[in-house]
């Protein structure tokens, strides 16, 4: 009889520390019923009781596709996947677009040594 009293003892005081945790960490409008501070009250003096109603009554309803504070949200898409993203549908038209790649990127590099041999 002794051993189920003290598993007990530490369900409930396991239970209140999340209960009393949960509560704290929970934004202040986010509670239900009552304001957050009547929740810890009632969760610090009434441990058992006050955490089975704080789970029952007054925990907030979390949604899975609301971002905390902080955090940030994942792509609908990877990037390569994106709707609207140009992709060449034949091998003429990526070739084409390499090469305006590269003679651009050759114009850019012809500027910059002009323009370094004008600053020496």
């Amino acid at each position: 009889m002794f051993y189920f009293g003290g598993l007990f003892g530490v369900l409930t005081l396991g239970l209140w520390l999340f209960c009393l945790v949960d509560v704290i960490t929970t934004q202040d409008g986010d509670a239900r019923n009552l304001p957050k501070i009547s929740w810890l009250l009632i969760v610090l003096f009434f441990p058992l009781v006050g955490s089975i109603i704080w789970l029952v009554a007054g925990r907030p309803v979390r949604t899975v596709g609301r971002p905390q504070a902080y955090e940030r949200t994942m792509p609908a898409f990877p990037e390569y996947d994106r709707p609207g993203r140009f992709a060449a549908t034949d091998s003429e038209s990526d070739a084409e677009f390499l090469r305006r790649c590269r003679e651009r990127a050759e114009e850019q590099r012809r500027k910059a040594r002009e323009s370094g041999g004008e600053t020496r």
